[in-house]
């Protein structure tokens, strides 16, 4: 009883069990790995070719250090935005603390001034 337990668990086999599992996957031809590396040198010998008119078209010391500055001053805004948020959310908590003493201080007034109910004596 085991032993069929065991045959049902088993995955099936594709393909035949002499040959292991790489030689069974598809070989990428010669002339498509000639062609790729061929399109790969060309793109990669292009980008550097442009890379290499950058500085002739662009001052780059200009570029990098505007760029540096404005990353600073956006890094400057957000964190002044968030300091603006924070202290809203300060002045909206101290707010609520104010509402609520209130409220509380107005029930304890009105429980103070109301009449005690008279508690039954025991006899």
């Amino acid at each position: 009883m085991t032993s069929t337990r065991r045959r049902s668990l088993q995955l099936p086999h594709t393909g035949s069990a002499d040959r292991p599992a790489a030689a069974r996957r598809r070989r990428i031809s010669r002339w498509r790995l000639f062609w790729t590396g061929v399109l790969y040198v060309a793109l990669g010998s292009a980008m550097l070719v442009g890379l290499m008119q950058l500085p002739e078209r662009l001052d780059a010391f200009l570029l990098l250090s505007t760029s540096i500055a404005k990353l600073i001053a956006g890094l400057q805004g957000v964190v002044v935005g968030l300091l603006q948020l924070l202290a809203v959310a300060l002045v909206v908590l101290v707010a609520l603390l104010a509402l609520v003493l209130l409220v509380g201080g107005i029930v304890r007034l009105v429980r103070c001034l109301l009449p005690r109910p008279r508690r039954p004596r025991l006899p």
